[in-house]
């Protein structure tokens, strides 16, 4: 898999060298096919369980923290992985000791004696637990820090066509480009374009402090 995403990320920044690329494997899915007891199934799964079940080609029984060494995928997200695949409809893993809640001690089985109607069925993830206020701030955070490229690249890519603009009509701008993408406020461009003066990607006028001109 690492394979793949090294090839197409040198394909695309090749065909996209101003663009930033950034993997979600949290919300990517994938299609496998299993044979259980002599029959064949296409089970449609998440990245993070296509992930996990590809382990046991070459294993009948891995541990959580094995699990977690070889996928190394977050832990909240693991063990909401495995806890679809274990407990859930289709249980196409056992695990040891059995219960619905996956605690880092566990072992994880294929079931080789599962058994399905249906030749094509999807596995369902878990619900997420609700974010305590830590980990909301956390994730808002993450998110404001890789906004800031795109922000960024919006406001060099206006200056550089107009050379020069005034702070109001500069913000409208960059609003309006990014409104297909998310909404950003007023202070929050406003920051970074702190950070292109700093940089020297631009300057403020001095006869106007409100007039920027770009620095080619």
């Amino acid at each position: 898999i690492n394979k793949c995403i090294d090839v197409f990320t040198k394909h695309y920044l090749k065909q996209h060298s101003n663009r930033r690329l950034t993997w979600q494997p949290n919300i990517g899915n994938a299609e496998l096919k299993a044979t259980f007891s002599g029959r064949r199934h296409e089970i449609n799964v998440s990245t993070y369980q296509m992930c996990v079940l590809l382990l046991f080609n070459a294993a009948d029984c891995i541990s959580y923290a094995d699990i977690a060494t070889a996928t190394k995928i977050p832990p909240p997200d693991l063990k909401r992985a495995l806890q679809s695949l274990a407990c859930g409809k289709f249980r196409i893993l056992t695990k040891e000791p059995k219960g619905r809640d996956v605690d880092e001690g566990d072992a994880f089985h294929f079931n080789a004696g599962f058994t399905s109607k249906q030749l094509k069925f999807k596995v369902g993830t878990v619900s997420a637990q609700r974010e305590s206020e830590a980990e909301k701030l956390e994730t808002r955070q993450k998110v404001d820090e890789d906004r800031k490229p795109q922000i960024e690249a919006a406001i060099v890519r206006t200056m550089k066509s107009r050379k020069e603009m005034e702070h109001n009509a500069l913000i409208a701008e960059v609003t309006s480009q990014l409104m297909s993408r998310f909404a950003v406020g007023p202070h929050v461009i406003k920051k970074r374009i702190e950070s292109l003066i700093e940089r020297e990607f631009m300057e403020r006028e001095k006869s106007n402090y409100k007039m920027y001109k770009y620095l080619a």
